[in-house]
């Protein structure tokens, strides 16, 4: 549904194989058109370059890094090229592929748009660019300038194109680091609205201790037992507070009302001709939530229905709260599913380009939950997030 949804493992597979059936074709193409056998090494030496500058797209490992293969291919194309210059004998009947062309310009295109640091990334496209416009070099010298002034174009919008994209992955990078950053404040905002509301329960119960330690001592130790588990979920949340301010127009959020909220979040989306239920396992019902938590879980389930709502117009949604054991200790994990579309939507509902499963993640991550986000079996979508608990108090039905 979102933007920065990660491509599935079968569309990375099927991109690889277009391209590799692409390139595949291209050098079908360069021995129908330029091989002879009679000119033994020209017929040989352009037919290994291109495959092994093609396999400097297609390698799957991450060693070597894209730098040193960049940097590979092209001093390899440079060092052909001057080469079968050189030697007269090879020249007069030398030629290049047209896939180690395509080849080169790819690489060209991908090392100027990924390569993190300018610097390198100058150098590199620089002595890429060079290998492409000096690949007529290894033909006849007579129509070197006709071939390399067309080259010359095809490393222009190479460049060109790797930068528009570097720009692209620039904003993008820094939508998603505001993103993140306006999530933490938000985050922020709530903690110091529960700490408040923490601090002051504890001042209440130690004044409360005060006032009756001489005239009933035996209810002082509940007081005290009440003050630590106070003191300690504060320190909690004070802890995920580190490093984030808050603002002053924000409206407190109210903690306790979790499954009251949720419950009118999901009726006013059924409010518009769609089905939406909430199931809420029982045990869910006595668990006790930190308040960041309890706004987190809001949040969860607010955005993934803004998402079906956008993306999936007319499908059916379901809302699921329950129990689950992770890492042997209960985990609140709150599931929001949704059918497929009735009718395919071109333009989501309020424009492209939204971050809000990088807000959700940066949000649950950050009091200490996972999220996780995909496609369903029968096309619809599942958001999925699961959060600590806080230890039952004793005495509790929880």
């Amino acid at each position: 549904m979102e933007p920065d949804t990660p491509l599935s493992p079968a569309a990375r597979r099927a991109i690889t194989v277009s391209l590799c059936g692409g390139l595949a074709l291209v050098w079908l193409l360069d021995i129908a058109t330029h091989y002879d056998p009679q000119h033994r090494w020209s017929s040989w030496l352009y037919l290994v370059a291109g495959p092994l500058a093609a396999a400097t797209l297609l390698f799957p490992a991450r060693r070597p890094s894209p730098e040193w293969r960049a940097g590979a291919a092209a001093l390899g194309s440079l060092a052909l090229s001057a080469g079968m210059h050189l030697f007269a004998q090879i020249n007069a009947y030398g030629t290049w592929g047209l896939l180690e062309t395509v080849a080169l310009l790819v690489l060209l295109t991908r090392t100027a748009r990924r390569v993190r640091r300018p610097a390198t990334a100058v150098a590199l496209s620089a002595a890429l660019a060079v290998a492409v416009i000096a690949l007529p070099l290894r033909g006849d010298i007579r129509d070197y300038f006709g071939y390399s002034f067309v080259l010359t174009f095809a490393v222009s919008g190479a460049v060109g194109l790797a930068c528009y994209l570097r720009l692209l992955d620039a904003r993008r990078a820094r939508a998603v680091d505001a993103v993140r950053h306006n999530e933490r404040l938000e985050l922020a905002r709530d903690l110091h609205d529960f700490v408040a509301h923490h601090v002051t329960g504890i001042i209440v119960h130690a004044n409360a201790a005060l006032m009756i330690q001489e005239t009933s001592p035996e209810q002082v130790k509940p007081l005290l037992e009440g003050i630590s588990r106070a003191g300690g979920e504060t320190l909690d949340s004070m802890r995920r507070l580190v490093r984030v301010l808050r603002e002053e127009d924000h409206e407190a959020a109210r903690p306790g009302e979790l499954l009251t909220e949720l419950d009118r979040l999901v009726s006013a989306f059924a409010g518009h001709g769609t089905d939406a239920r909430l199931d809420v396992e029982d045990a869910v019902r006595g668990v006790r939530l930190a308040p960041e938590v309890e706004t987190s879980v809001h949040r969860v389930v607010q955005e993934a229905l803004t998402n079906v709502r956008r993306h999936a117009s007319g499908a059916d949604v379901a809302v699921r709260l329950d129990l689950t054991r992770q890492s042997g200790a209960d985990r609140l994990r709150v599931e929001v599913r949704n059918t497929a579309p009735t009718a395919r939507v071109t333009t989501p509902a309020g424009g492209r380009g939204g971050f809000g499963l990088v807000g959700l993640r940066e949000r649950v991550e950050a009091v200490e939950g996972t999220l996780t986000s995909g496609r369903t079996a029968d096309g619809g979508w599942s958001v999925s997030a699961a959060f600590p608990v806080l230890p039952a108090v004793e005495g509790s039905p929880a």
